[in-house]
């Protein structure tokens, strides 16, 4: 009777699709993709104990757990699960099947013969960029060199996606809720679950308008079309968040400026950046440093996705910002910077395997946002 329920739960929750996803997608790598039993899990997590909860996201509840060689894990339990929830479930895992990149989050595993799904994911313990952000962290203040560090890792996962010699990724949900930090304060680009793999002549694609107010390209919502250009809006809005300290979505805002990306743009067409930015950040580093990044920003925001800049571009001004002791000099560096997509690879695991679905903030040790 057991074994029944659980074929009816593994069938019900898209094993079976799953696995001709996987199969068809990744052949190569299909073995590497760890099913769960979920005997294992509730060992893990003392029954699912409610000591062991971490965090709560819009879609479910997350329990710290210990799996049977010692790895801690972070197991995302859903809350409920529908037609289209199971659809972002199997679209992460086959999109995370193809990545294995330093910089994005891995989803070991998952476990379909429960009644809801269950993933497993590595645990990373500092929360969210968000949260890193908005909060008073004594010893590991988000200084200038960690804030450009964070920003160089999220631009580098992004260009490495889009520029993914089988099929490029484009994220879709780009958001400081979704960057997480590990135990060094490394960038982890998390959620995957309305993420598409896209043919390499695509350009485009044209879907109903997802992702989250604040950092949905104006474009895409106006259009219904996605390109790699709106994860790079997306970005725009996270490296405004590390100038100015701010939230993409605020109430306080001057006037009716909901929009932190459009109050950034009017403040820096009014000539009033330094009115606007992080006290950290002002006091920490030269202004043509600032002015630079800030630059870049401001055309990752613009309206017209055509004129804002690669995710290969927006990685190799970011390192050099970063290696330049003088931004004034910055051109003569190009010249001597290694090119950064050969840098990414030299650096970063490239393709193997993982899997996940929706994080926004899943590994946070303190309440998580939905």
């Amino acid at each position: 009777m057991r074994i029944k329920c659980k074929e009816k739960f593994f069938k019900r929750n898209g094993g079976l699709l799953l696995e001709q996803q996987l199969s068809t997608n990744n052949k190569d790598n299909v073995e590497n993709t760890k099913l769960f039993n979920s005997k294992e899990l509730e060992k893990a997590t003392d029954r699912f104990n409610a000591d062991r909860i971490i965090g709560h996201g819009g879609q479910g509840t997350v329990y710290k757990g210990m799996l049977a060689d010692g790895r801690i894990v972070a197991i995302k339990k859903s809350n409920v699960i529908d037609e289209v929830k199971l659809q972002e479930f199997v679209n992460e895992v086959v999109i995370l099947s193809q990545i294995n990149h330093r910089n994005v989050v891995k989803l070991l595993g998952c476990c379909l013969e429960t009644e809801v799904p269950l993933l497993v994911y590595e645990f990373i313990p500092n929360g969210t960029l968000a949260q890193y952000l908005n909060g008073q962290n004594e010893e590991f203040p988000p200084t200038w060199d960690m804030r450009l560090r964070i920003a160089i890792e999220v631009a580098g996962a992004l260009f490495y996606l889009h520029s993914a010699a089988s099929s490029p990724i484009y994220h879709r949900d780009i958001k400081s809720t979704n960057i997480l930090l590990d135990d060094k304060y490394r960038a982890k680009v998390a959620d995957f679950g309305i993420s598409r793999s896209v043919a390499i002549d695509q350009t485009h694609l044209s879907t109903l308008v997802l992702g989250t107010f604040g950092y949905v390209d104006p474009e895409y919502f106006w259009s219904g079309q996605f390109t790699d250009k709106s994860d790079v809006y997306s970005f725009g809005v996270v490296l405004v968040e590390l100038l100015t300290g701010e939230n993409a979505i605020s109430s306080s805002r001057t006037r009716d400026i909901k929009s932190l990306a459009a109050f950034f743009v009017s403040s820096m067409e009014g000539n009033n950046l330094f009115d606007i930015l992080d006290n950290r950040v002002l006091n920490e580093v030269e202004k043509e440093k600032i002015i630079a990044v800030a630059n870049l920003a401001k055309r990752c925001l613009n309206l017209n996705g055509k004129d804002r800049p690669s995710m290969r571009e927006v990685a190799r001004e970011l390192e050099a910002n970063q290696m330049s002791p003088k931004v004034s000099n910055l051109q003569e560096k190009y010249g001597e910077i290694e090119d950064v997509g050969t840098k990414i690879s030299k650096e970063c695991d490239v393709v193997s395997i993982s899997t996940t679905s929706d994080m926004d903030g899943i590994f946070a040790t303190s309440s998580l946002d939905s």
